[in-house]
């Protein structure tokens, strides 16, 4: 059985959604049904996740993020046989 993930979680250290301990564990986000690798931020609840756009950032350094809504699930790649699809499992 696998850890329930947070309903928000960010890659942000400023952020309150900010939790470096399930972080190290390498989550991965299946976005619309596609896996992405650059998510910063998502909600699962509200539908949601922030991308950073390009290689811009703000005047503080910070890059600018974009909100993509849609369908979000968030898994543990190391556990991810058990968390996907069945037409997707090898």
């Amino acid at each position: 059985m696998t850890d329930p993930l947070p309903d928000r979680l960010s890659t942000n250290p400023r952020s309150p959604y900010y939790n470096e301990e399930l972080l190290k564990r390498d989550i991965a986000i299946r976005f619309d049904g596609k896996d992405r690798k650059d998510v910063d931020e998502y909600c699962v609840s509200e539908g949601w996740i922030r991308v950073a756009v390009g290689k811009t950032v703000d005047r503080h350094g910070n890059p600018l993020t974009i909100k993509l809504k849609g369908k979000v699930e968030p898994y543990f790649r190391d556990a991810k046989n058990l968390t996907r699809h069945p037409e997707e499992r090898a």
